[in-house]
């Protein structure tokens, strides 16, 4: 399995200020770990980190899934290039393929021009070639959104992950969790989603399944419980703190509210963090995931996404849009960081979350 993200050495830090006292009273800052040894007032459990494997395989298998995911988009998108010559008619097939892939109507005018023109400069005169001309295009289009999530720069590292209802935001997170001790992280949860029934229970048993630690209060503030997690993580010296937000509609302005509040509480148990603020999406909504992006954004300006359920979906073009909103972006904010998609899913199961490729993407989309 590909390594997926990059370890960086931490900055040298200054004198450490007394830690900042945990807020009272705090109930329950652990889930009962079998085998744990109380330190304070939180359970501490070992945790057994597994060795990493890096086989060619792995990721061979994973992208014939994501071959499989995407053929819904991409077989009407392939269908186009059937014919024996390059016309208008082609084009015009092509650019109603892109747009029912929801592509968005930026991104398909602008793959349109790029193969127009590259079929112009190369002379090719068969319709296959004009769909490898695509494929390289769509790669050119994403490979901005081709970064790594790096890990180590701050200790801890605070993420926090948001998303509406449904998304699979928390299933996202345990994956996640299995990819970062995968990798040699350890890694402490926050149950910061009080808002959804239930949510508290399904983190705790990602927590159970991935032997790492969690930090939860029954009916607590979204705020406290993270602004605890930062603070046990510091103490407890995790390499990565995950803070599962309560999902939310980006028109649920008071909800909304609240992500900006657990943004404020987290920087004041580390005034660095949060370190990344990722945002997951499904797939299956196609131009409604790029809106819930610029709404998110623009209350946590996020740092990365994640985009679950590409498997069985027709629209899977909605990665080209989101491209060009973030060529769009760092254009008009060149101080913001840019936001990259860190991890597509095509499934259920722990390995079923991946890194991705900009290039692997489009060659399994328009296989």
């Amino acid at each position: 399995m590909f390594s997926f993200f990059k370890k960086k050495k931490p900055a040298d830090a200054p004198a450490a200020a007394p830690a900042a006292p945990l807020p009272s009273p705090s109930p329950d800052i652990t889930a009962p770990r079998p085998g744990g040894s109380l330190i304070g007032s939180a359970l501490v459990t070992p945790i057994e980190i597994p060795v990493p494997g890096a086989a060619p395989a792995v990721r061979e298998h994973w992208v014939s899934k994501l071959r499989s995911g995407l053929n819904k988009t991409g077989a009407s998108i392939s269908g186009v290039f059937t014919g024996t010559q390059i016309d208008e008619a082609l084009y015009e097939d092509l650019e109603s393929a892109l747009l029912m892939a929801d592509s968005g109507t930026g991104a398909t005018a602008y793959l349109l021009d790029e193969v127009r023109r590259r079929v112009k400069d190369s002379g090719v005169t068969h319709p296959v070639a004009v769909k490898n001309i695509l494929t390289d295009a769509l790669t050119q289009l994403l490979k901005p959104l081709e970064q790594a999530l790096v890990i180590g720069e701050f200790k801890p590292t605070v993420i926090m992950v948001a998303g509406v209802n449904g998304a699979g935001k928390t299933t996202s997170i345990g994956k996640l969790t299995r990819h970062l001790a995968n990798e040699g992280a350890s890694v402490l949860l926050a149950a910061a989603d009080t808002f959804r029934a239930a949510a508290r229970e399904q983190l705790e048993v990602w927590a159970d399944r991935n032997r790492v630690e969690i930090v939860s209060q029954e009916g607590g503030d979204p705020a406290a419980v993270s602004f605890d997690a930062v603070s046990a993580g510091k103490a407890r010296g995790k390499d990565v703190v995950l803070v599962d937000t309560a999902g939310r509609l980006p028109t649920q302005l008071h909800l909304m509210e609240e992500l900006r509040k657990i943004k404020r509480v987290v920087s004041k148990a580390d005034s660095t963090a949060p370190h990344e603020i990722i945002l997951v999406i499904d797939g299956n909504t196609g131009q409604n995931a790029l809106s819930q992006v610029k709404a998110f954004d623009d209350i946590l300006q996020l740092t990365g996404l994640i985009v679950t359920k590409l498997d069985g979906t027709a629209k899977g073009g909605v990665l080209a849009a989101i491209a060009l909103w973030a060529r769009e972006r760092a254009k008009a904010s060149p101080g913001l960081k840019p936001v990259p998609v860190y991890f597509i899913g095509v499934g259920e199961k722990l390995e079923d979350l991946e890194t991705f490729n900009a290039r692997e993407f489009s060659q399994a989309l328009l296989a």
